[in-house]
């Protein structure tokens, strides 16, 4: 009986192993249709992995993000962060529903957001930012995209042209507002307290050593004393790329 049993385990061998073959070929093939294109570009030392999973992508958006990353992100680097990664990878992806989100290297942007809005490609400017911070888990938020935001005004690319701009002062905004009101306050500290601030805080950010005290530290005043300042004459001459 045990011989028999022997001789059918033989039998079926090669039908075990034509299905695992079978079973690792459509696994590849899954893995292969998740993207209709994936495109490897390195220019001076930087890679940047293009993965489209939209078959309609613009052609020319994709060359403008490319062309955008290769101009920036360099120039982000060498101010912030030379330790920053290397590689980085663009994701468009039509199931993301926001406009654009960055983590772990990898930057996902919308589809449709880029097809409805095809000169924000400073969206890119900014996500790229968030890789060079590199900051720890449960950083400030509203200091991180305000110095994201605040980078974008100083490389962006495209800004005038995407009608993207820093807001003037308001009543009623503060200085965590984040983003773009944020930054505008940091380019504002940076013309008329210190010239050096918005590196020493962003160094101080990924260290992981920031503390509400820098702000005094640093220019004399604390935060509060600091935006009260700023609103009392919020004048700021801005140029747009």
């Amino acid at each position: 009986m045990r011989n028999n049993h022997f001789v059918l385990l033989i039998a079926f061998l090669p039908f075990f192993v034509i299905r695992a073959g079978v079973a690792r070929n459509i696994a590849t093939a899954n893995s292969r249709s998740a993207y209709y294109a994936k495109d490897s570009i390195t220019k001076n030392g930087y890679t940047l992995i293009f993965i489209s999973k939209d078959s309609a992508f613009s052609a020319l958006t994709k060359q403008r993000m490319i062309s955008t990353f290769f101009v920036v992100y360099p120039q982000e680097a060498k101010r912030f962060n030379p330790k920053t990664l290397k590689k980085i990878k663009f994701v468009v992806d039509p199931s993301y529903e926001g406009v654009a989100a960055t983590g772990n290297g990898i930057a996902t942007y919308n589809p449709k957001w880029l097809k409805d809005h095809p000169e924000d490609i400073d969206v890119v400017t900014h996500e790229v930012m968030h890789v060079v911070q590199a900051y720890p888990p449960n950083s400030v938020g509203w200091i991180t995209e305000g110095i994201a935001d605040y980078v974008r005004y100083v490389y962006g690319v495209n800004n005038l042209k995407a009608n993207w701009a820093l807001p003037d002062y308001k009543e009623g905004q503060s200085s965590t507002n984040s983003y773009r009101i944020t930054a505008r306050f940091f380019a504002w500290i940076e013309k008329n307290v210190r010239k050096s601030f918005i590196n020493e805080l962003d160094q101080a950010m990924r260290a992981g050593t920031y503390s509400p005290e820098i702000w005094k530290q640093k220019t004399g005043l604390t935060l509060d004393e600091l935006w009260n300042t700023y609103t009392q004459n919020p004048a700021l001459e801005l140029t747009y790329r």
